[in-house]
């Protein structure tokens, strides 16, 4: 018989993957310091090149990498990545589709309701797309004021994994399927990526401003208004050498976030009074 293929390997889906386990083994879990881990992408265009899975394909890598750093006894738990995000800025190009706010925060909403039936106290919202980041901020509260979990927050896009690999015009303006996206991808399933259509477009921000800015996010945009080509970067520069680099430095960045979060205590951020 020949053996079956199966797409995910490794700590992360072998031990650590919340849906393998039974009603049975999940009551047994320590609640006091389990965390649970919910990876957000989202499914939309990313150039001519890149997967439309492309958001959640690198949380699932970087997830990956990360989760083998881990003591094999971390009470640390992944779901399945919530695939869909909020993704209306690239509305109208073939291929994305998005949720909208609303039923974003409705299914977040649920997800924690349902975490806290099953007596869980931390929640960590990993995510992997630009466009979710307002509002997983906002529903990381939304989360702690309805269900009283711990609610934490991490943007792989703020880690900086491709900093020191990029340039400066990169660093600033790279932001969609350039090269660090497309780089990441190469090292993750590289038939995936075409190299051949990788293009660069990078939008032409006033040089006499300091306030236009992506990080600052000082204005609204949806894709159309940056690009023609649907990126925001160079992917001609991107290689798979610079992405194992990076999913390496993601991976000790993100493992060490984990045991973090896994080991704080909310409480003690208050001082007792005397």
């Amino acid at each position: 018989m020949t053996a079956m293929v199966t797409r995910y390997t490794g700590k992360a889906w072998d031990r650590h993957f919340f849906p393998r386990l039974s009603k049975l083994e999940v009551q047994q879990i320590a609640k006091d310091d389990a965390l649970i881990v919910l990876p957000v992408g989202a499914v939309e265009q990313h150039g001519p090149h890149l997967p439309v899975y492309t958001d959640t394909l690198i949380g699932e890598a970087l997830l990956t990498q990360a989760f083998e750093l881990l003591p094999d006894d971390a009470n640390i738990w992944l779901l399945p990545p919530l695939s869909y995000g909020k993704s209306t800025e690239h509305l109208g190009h073939p291929g994305t589709i998005s949720l909208s706010a609303d039923t974003l925060m409705k299914v977040l909403s649920d997800i924690g309701s349902s975490l806290k039936l099953s007596g869980f106290r931390k929640l960590l919202l990993f995510n992997t797309h630009g466009g979710n980041t307002d509002l997983l901020n906002m529903m990381a509260r939304e989360i702690r004021i309805a269900c009283g979990l711990d609610v934490f927050r991490l943007d792989a896009g703020a880690l900086g994994i491709g900093d020191s690999l990029i340039d400066d015009i990169e660093r600033k303006a790279g932001i969609h399927a350039g090269e660090v996206e497309t780089s990441l991808v190469m090292a993750i399933q590289r038939s995936w990526v075409h190299d051949e259509l990788a293009p660069c477009e990078l939008p032409d921000f006033p040089a006499e401003t300091s306030c236009l800015s992506f990080k600052k996010k000082a204005f609204a945009w949806v894709m159309d208004d940056l690009s023609s080509t649907g990126i925001s970067g160079d992917a001609t520069k991107a290689s798979e050498e610079k992405g194992m680099k990076m999913l390496v430095a993601a991976g000790n960045i993100i493992s060490e976030a984990l045991m973090q979060i896994a080991a704080f205590d909310m409480k003690s951020l208050k001082k007792e009074r005397v």
